[in-house]
């Protein structure tokens, strides 16, 4: 259980300190620290720190041994206590009986290893990049001349010299040494919509400024969109930033609530047999005096006690709901997730590219005043068209602009300087020749920055000065844009004389705000729809974005979500942990926060037990992830969120997620439907031992036809997953529970152990089974096997047998198929070996009475049951 998500980075501190000093320090210092020089190293050396550091990849990408994958499949209480049943069975001398277990252990192991390993293989696949090269200068040797060449990415290190260039990918985290115009998309770490100008040479930016805006750094993935650099490799592999992030989510130990489910129930039944059968051998060996007897009978009862096939159902379960949800396009990387889906309670999901389509459609343009005018899209398409930098997510729009909302193409112009856009500035600019003659500066970016530029406004035709009422008017203007979910570029210009001189954002002033351009993310098509369906599921699903409140706001009443609890960063940072879990239930809005706050909001919701998942698809989502039961990635997402996510979608929309939770929920009803009615019918069988035992002078069976009993029933079972589940079951979240595990098993047990008791007394009494040990062991095998089969179609849902959902037809062959191998074993050559001998014909007209009386009253309790208990799986 998570109880705080206050240590979430601290791992990150001393790499985002040495960052913060790489980006203070001299060049001088920097080369000497890294032991290269602006020459570059040496081969020699880059091959000696590639052999000292490794490869400049993420160890998470390493597959895990096969040995190591099997052992972590074979890790549950349940093989603990088929292991523990092996041990006994050798101690006894029963080569059969531990080589029967040892087979059920592997076997499930190995299917469940061998699932792991697929889908681990196609989530490499997915997050594998293609071969790449970076642009390094080294030398031959330490007096030779240095040479510019391609090096693969992977044998980039530290000290490295590297040249980036536009549309190359940061290879590593890199201090700049020089730049020309340089600006970079670091959407995959921040997801800033611009691109990011950086500098060799900038003002020292505020303390609080966040590392990965620092202008003198770039880092490992990001895209140089614009521009040239020259850079000192100051970080590869792991001791990137986003490789320290990646480790700090990897390294978080979560158990989810199938993990705990599952433990909880399988120490359930490892406590009951661990006291049913000491008590059983005390209580026999006193009775007779018998101890070896009494021994065998014990083993007898754990034996009967345990359901060997439940590590392979429970395998084969998961391993059939990865095959559909393979088919609805989501890669399954951690089995359990799947029962995660039915349990989970909260769906934490960001605005963009979820809920929206992740894309920028221009909607209109308006002057300061807010009228339809043309001037400030002109403005924005002359800027774009002279710009060199190209990569950020409004170009298309503003290309679209160009081709369809501008009447007339505007004056031409031509590119005299760039100012890139900046965390600090929040705005970019070019300087064009103006239609004068003169030159032009056209600045553009977030309104309320753009708009204390400006000192005037057009309007009418003519610019006006800006006094406080026209500017607190402007403000409303633009509140009421972002009101309605619209994202609001201000555009302004002044023209500027003639100069040789650099121009800088010192021009950026006394600016004439010419009016704004409006964009919207389009809600995504069903969006609404797939939200009132999670909510018929008992998902409440919570909008965790950094858009501005407003926005959110209007995204969630577009598509649903409940707009009147909402809680921004800023006040998240006054909650403490405690306080943050008061709210965080009854909050449907989270805006304005940053990736550590989603941490945080997961971690909070999580803390009182509910099941929680979260969509993320940045690298600072890793951490949300890794703390989430379901970690849920899209296929545009980084590599590193998709290798810490539990599922892949390979299309973003939401109904994947609500078919993917009726599909865990029917997974886990499958499960929990072989779980109780196994267990209770196991619990009858060695309450029936136990009576015979104490009755009989023999053992009523032997433990190795018992686990052939078992075996045979498991078998057939093993086609569950293909089952239908009960429409009222998949209407609400559902875990693994322990609690009315034992009660169901007692009753369900007690009624079968009546009937086999009525067999005992048949078989002795009236099929010579007194005289016969071996006629009177196949006798109440066959009723065993027969009376577990039946049951199945009895207790498998919570309706009569003719009112539930009808059984497939698989289930009914394998049923069919295992009753049929049951009936012929005594008259196979295997009987003897088995200890069984053929039944007279007679036997078979009791079976049939049994068998229907036994499921007559099944039918009748399980009707009690569920009006009284009102559980039931």
């Amino acid at each position: 259980m998570v109880d705080s998500s206050a240590a979430i980075g601290v791992e990150l501190a001393s790499g985002i300190d040495a960052l913060q000093d790489s980006a203070a320090a001299s060049e001088f210092a920097l080369f000497k620290a890294a032991d290269s020089s602006p020459r570059g190293l040496t081969e020699e050396q880059a091959v000696d720190r590639l052999a000292r550091f490794g490869e400049n990849v993420s160890t998470q990408d390493r597959r895990q041994s096969w040995p190591a994958t099997l052992l972590t499949a074979v890790r549950s209480p349940f093989v603990f206590l088929l292991g523990s049943l092996g041990v006994v069975f050798g101690f006894l001398g029963d080569a059969r009986g531990a080589l029967t277990v040892a087979v059920m252990v592997v076997g499930a192991g190995s299917l469940r290893a061998w699932q792991h390993g697929r889908a681990a293989r196609a989530v490499a696949a997915l997050c594998a990049p293609e071969p790449a090269t970076a642009t390094v200068r080294r030398r031959s040797a330490e007096d030779a001349m240095p040479v510019v060449r391609e090096a693969p990415v992977t044998e980039i290190v530290v000290g490295d010299v590297v040249l980036l260039q536009a549309g190359d990918v940061v290879p590593a985290d890199v201090r700049i040494i020089s730049a020309t115009g340089l600006s970079v998309d670091q959407s995959m770490l921040t997801g800033e919509t611009l691109p990011v100008g950086k500098a060799a040479r900038s003002a020292d930016p505020a303390p609080t400024l966040a590392v990965v805006a620092h202008p003198r750094l770039c880092f490992a993935g990001t895209t140089v969109v614009a521009g040239s650099a020259t850079g000192l490799v100051i970080g590869t592999g792991w001791r990137t930033y986003s490789g320290s992030v990646r480790r700090n989510g990897i390294r978080h130990d979560r158990r989810s609530s199938v993990d705990r489910g599952v433990r909880s129930v399988g120490w359930t039944l490892v406590r009951f047999m661990l006291v049913m059968a000491p008590v059983v051998f005390v209580v026999r060996g006193i009775h007779d005096g018998q101890w070896s007897h009494a021994a065998a009978l014990a083993v007898t009862v754990a034996v009967g006690l345990t359901p060997e096939m439940l590590p392979v159902l429970v395998t084969t379960t998961l391993a059939r709901g990865a095959t559909r949800f393979a088919a609805r396009d989501v890669i399954v990387h951690r089995l359990n997730a799947i029962q995660d889906l039915s349990a989970m309670e909260v769906l934490c999901v960001d605005k963009t590219g979820t809920l929206t389509e992740d894309r920028v459609v221009y909607a209109h343009g308006v002057d300061a005043c807010g009228r339809p005018d043309g001037l400030a899209a002109e403005l924005a398409v002359a800027a774009a068209s002279c710009s060199e930098i190209t990569g950020g997510r409004f170009d298309d729009a503003i290309a679209f602009v160009s081709e369809t909302m501008v009447d007339e193409p505007g004056p031409q112009r031509r590119l005299v300087a760039e100012i890139p856009f900046d965390h600090r500035r929040r705005r970019a600019s070019v300087v064009v020749t103006s239609p004068t003659g003169g030159h032009q500066i056209i600045c553009q970016g977030d309104a309320d920055v753009v708009v204390s530029c400006c000192s005037a406004m057009w309007v009418d035709g003519a610019a006006v000065a800006i006094d406080e009422a026209r500017r607190s008017e402007v403000e409303g203007l633009v509140a009421d844009y972002r009101g309605v979910g619209m994202q609001v570029l201000a555009v302004a210009v002044r023209d500027l004389p003639r100069r040789l001189e650099r121009h800088s954002d010192d021009d950026e002033h006394d600016l004439l705000l010419a009016g704004f351009v409006a964009f919207v993310d389009p809600v995504r098509a069903g969006a609404r729809g797939t939200i009132e369906e999670l909510s018929h599921l008992g998902v409440a699903l919570k909008m965790i974005t950094g858009d501005a409140r407003t926005v959110a706001m209007h995204t969630a009443h577009q598509v649903g979500i409940a707009t009147t609890a909402v809680l921004v960063g800023e006040d998240l940072d006054d909650l403490d942990d405690d306080a943050l879990q008061a709210v965080a239930h009854t909050t449907s809005i989270f805006a304005e926060v940053s990736p550590s706050q989603k941490a945080r909001v997961v971690a909070a919701l999580r803390r009182d037990g509910t099941t929680v998942g979260f969509v993320g698809d940045g690298v600072n989502d890793v951490g949300a992830l890794r703390l989430s039961d379901v970690g849920i990635a899209a296929d545009t997402a980084s590599a590193a969120t998709k290798q810490a996510a539990d599922l892949i979608m390979l299309d973003s929309d939401l109904r994947v997620i609500a078919e993917g939770v009726v599909e865990g929920r029917r997974t886990l009803g499958n499960t929990m439907k072989y779980v109780r009615i196994t267990a209770s019918s196991n619990f009858g069988n060695a309450l029936s031992v136990i009576v015979a035992g104490l009755l009989l002078p023999m053992l009523p069976i032997l433990p190795t036809q018992l686990l052939v009993q078992n075996l045979l029933y498991d078998c057939a079972q093993l086609t569950l997953p293909w089952d239908r589940v009960d429409a009222d079951y998949l209407r609400a979240p559902r875990r693994w529970r322990s609690d009315g595990l034992v009660g169901f098993m007692i009753i369900f047990g007690a009624l079968s152990s009546i009937f086999d008791v009525a067999t005992f007394a048949a078989l002795w009494w009236w099929f010579g089974g007194a005289a016969s040990s071996g006629l009177f062991r196949t006798g109440w095998f066959l009723e065993g096997l027969l009376s577990q089969l039946l049951i199945v179609m009895v207790l498998r849902g919570r309706a009569a047998p003719w009112r539930s959902q009808r059984p497939v037809t698989v289930l009914v062959l394998a049923s069919c198929l295992a009753a049929a191998v049951g009936l012929a074993l005594p008259s196979s050559p295997l009987a003897g070996v088995l200890g069984m001998q053929p039944l007279p014909i007679t036997y078979t007209v009791w079976l049939a009475v049994v068998l229907v009386g036994y499921a007559a009253s099944a039918s009748w309790v399980k009707r009690r049951y569920v009006r009284y208990v009102h559980d039931y799986p």
